[in-house]
């Protein structure tokens, strides 16, 4: 099995999107920053497009997402916003409240995504 790097960011020791066989993993994916959580759910779903597509992959592909907030009782902003981009094809997902270390405080990053990806056989 072939491990592949791609979106590498030497400045944060961080890979943006690992291959590995048939799957791959994405991490970081964040967008919109300072902006509602709406515009960020939107931005972080826009930043895994970009970096799926550097795999040939699409959001169809997505079977897993591990979904950060600022604050955890914005998951019906977050669930409508799925609604609209995932076409019904839903990944697995979990949501969990944390603190970002992110320059802004709470009134910066409220929403960030990580995710898993089936490329395929």
């Amino acid at each position: 099995m072939s491990i592949e790097r791609y979106d590498i960011s030497e400045q944060w020791a961080h890979s943006g999107i690992i291959r590995a066989g048939n799957l791959c993993f994405v991490g970081y994916c964040v967008g919109n920053i300072g902006q509602d959580i709406e515009a960020q759910v939107n931005g972080a779903l826009d930043h895994l497009e970009r970096r799926l597509a550097l795999v040939g992959l699409t959001l169809e592909n997505v079977v897993q997402m591990d979904c950060l907030f600022r604050d955890v009782w914005n998951i019906p902003v977050m669930e409508k916003v799925i609604k609209e981009r995932f076409g019904g094809k839903y990944p697995v997902r979990k949501s969990i409240q944390t603190e970002f270390a992110h320059v802004g405080g709470p009134d910066g990053l409220q929403f960030q995504l990580d995710a898993i990806a089936y490329a395929g056989d």
